[in-house]
């Protein structure tokens, strides 16, 4: 069976509630046991994580090694041959970036037309495969505060899963995270912090919807 991991990076101008199948795990797993991580390579969490339950859960030190006892993952990393479930399965990845003005204007959460034909682009790959999980990360430029911004990017994720689960996508599937100011791709490249035009229009890249689909063929 090819597995297919699809990762869409949707920039902007401006969830699936994929809960762990028993209560002793707390990260988010597909169907095959494995591990769903963002396309920053972090796992994602459900609802009940905290470091304790980290700990007892056997992807805790894949994911939160630094998080946990030492004692904890010292034990794990001597004897790592347990998982090769998966072993002639490789993974192949597409990667596809549309323009930032396409999803959002600025300072707003309300898809444009064009951002949603980029949608409707994605629910015809989602709807190729057998789909497990889309995973949609909200973010912003660093324009206005910690926490309008935070508020901000929830709302556009929310906006890409709303439109996403009207095209026939299961609301169970897409999974919501904003992440707000806190991952900019535009690095030092955009001096000043008075709201200008100029500084507006550098910072475009960083006011975007990360989307990630995984499924199998």
């Amino acid at each position: 069976m090819n597995i297919i991991k699809k990762s869409l990076v949707l920039a902007l101008l401006a969830g699936i509630g994929f809960t762990a199948v028993a209560q002793e795990r707390v990260y988010l797993i597909d169907q095959r046991d494995v591990v769903a991580k963002s396309g920053y390579g972090l796992c994602w969490r459900d609802g009940y994580w905290t470091p304790a339950a980290a700990a007892a859960d056997k992807a805790g030190c894949e994911c939160d090694k630094d998080l946990l006892p030492k004692e904890t993952c010292e034990p794990k990393a001597a004897a790592p041959a347990a998982a090769p479930a998966a072993a002639g399965v490789k993974p192949s990845g597409e990667k596809i970036t549309v323009a930032a003005d396409a999803l959002f204007d600025f300072n707003k959460a309300v898809l444009r037309p064009a951002g949603k034909a980029k949608l409707d682009e994605l629910v015809s790959k989602a709807k190729a495969i057998k789909l497990e999980v889309i995973l949609a990360v909200g973010h912003t430029d660093r324009v206005g505060g910690d926490a309008y911004n935070q508020k901000l990017s929830e709302k556009r994720a929310a906006a890409v899963k709303e439109y996403l689960v009207a095209k026939g996508i299961e609301a169970n599937r897409v999974y919501t995270e904003g992440k707000g100011e806190k991952q900019p791709v535009t690095g030092d490249k955009c001096k000043g912090d008075k709201k200008s035009k100029a500084l507006i229009d550098c910072l475009q890249p960083d006011r975007r919807v990360d989307i990630e689909v995984i499924g199998t063929k």
